[in-house]
């Protein structure tokens, strides 16, 4: 049978440097609150500041929060804590995140802006690796389609099985968002072409997107916001 993808002109708008400033200048800088700034630029300064969210990436997800109004919520890697922040700030005041990472003096490094902004009280950390935890929660029938929204950028390998678990957490309807799906762009490069440090990862990547395009479960906007995000809505 013959294939119908259409090749389109252009790959994509964000093309170049100085482009991706222009809508982080015009359109994410005036309107970012000063607290995810203060995390922003303090991660910026780290040797492993490309763990940190994007701010356009972060942009759309404050949007989304706002439009679900989500109580109940997951994070899956935290780092310094730049979407967990943000999170907090775009939920209502009785939401509730579990925030999981094995790595709390990343976390801490950021606490002291999220204490500043009033939403500790949204937080509870808990220092380990994500997949105890779910599996923890699976435990417990209350916990079966109790959340309203997850956001996961955790270890890349196991987002096929964080997906498995976090379905079953998800009420129909909720959403959930995986970081890094389009891994640098390398997803779409000649293997021989990658960079070394990137080609576990990659396959990974293209492994889970396919999984993604193919499950009748969720409905799904592939974003080539930050380094890609894969919006899932639970059906």
């Amino acid at each position: 049978m013959e294939s119908h993808i259409v090749k389109y002109r252009h790959p994509g708008l964000l093309q170049t440097s100085d482009l991706y400033q222009y809508l982080v200048k015009t359109s994410v800088d005036p309107r970012e609150p000063d607290s995810l700034k203060e995390i922003r630029t303090m991660t910026s300064t780290l040797p492993t500041a490309y763990l940190g969210s994007s701010p356009d990436a972060g942009q759309l997800m404050a949007l989304l929060l706002k439009l679900i109004n989500p109580k109940k919520t997951i994070e899956l890697g935290v780092f310094t804590g730049y979407s967990l922040l943000l999170t907090a700030l775009n939920i209502p005041e009785d939401g509730k995140i579990i925030a999981i990472d094995p790595d709390r003096s990343a976390y801490e490094m950021g606490l002291p802006v999220i204490q500043k902004a009033g939403v500790e009280h949204k937080i509870d950390y808990i220092e380990s690796e994500a997949l105890p935890v779910l599996n923890k929660l699976l435990q417990d029938p209350f916990n079966h389609e109790a959340f309203d929204f997850v956001y996961v950028d955790a270890d890349k390998i196991n987002y096929k099985n964080y997906h498995e678990k976090l379905l079953k957490l998800l009420k129909p309807g909720a959403m959930v968002i995986y970081d890094n799906t389009l891994w640098g762009g390398t997803v779409a490069m000649p293997e021989d072409l990658v960079p070394e440090n990137m080609v576990e990862v990659r396959k990974f990547a293209i492994e889970f997107n396919d999984m993604l395009a193919a499950d009748t479960r969720v409905q799904i906007s592939h974003v080539p916001a930050g380094d890609g995000l894969t919006i899932c809505l639970r059906l």
